[in-house]
């Protein structure tokens, strides 16, 4: 199993780029996700930048991954606040999916009426 990490851009070069991101520093190939500017967040798999991401993404993740370092370290989940909103504790609509779900079926339903009648 192979696990994104969330890296920050700290210098650009063309096919790679200098990130930092918990506690290291790493060379990674930006092939698939083209060029990048300083500052950028990219989710890294065993040195190659796989996709583009928010800053907001990249603390979720980060997140996440402090929770799975303090689980194996035995720390219980209750333990500490994730540092983001978990889907369980997401609202829940009168049609079962979480608001955002909702927003994304009609947008999706209201583009197909529009291609509809055209």
């Amino acid at each position: 199993m192979c696990i994104g990490i969330p890296m920050q851009v700290t210098s650009a070069e063309p096919g790679f780029a200098c990130c930092t991101g918990r506690g290291e520093q790493r060379r990674v190939s930006t092939l698939l996700v083209g060029d990048c500017a300083l500052g950028d967040w990219l989710l890294v798999f065993l040195d190659d930048a796989r996709e583009r991401i928010s800053a907001e993404r990249a603390g979720e993740i980060d997140s996440t991954l402090d929770l799975l370092e303090r689980a194996l370290n035995g720390a219980s989940a209750g333990d500490h606040a994730p540092g983001f909103l978990l889907p369980s504790s997401m609202p829940v609509s009168s049609s079962g999916m979480s608001a955002h779900a909702d927003a994304i079926a009609q947008s999706t339903q209201d583009s197909l009426l529009q291609e509809g009648s055209s």
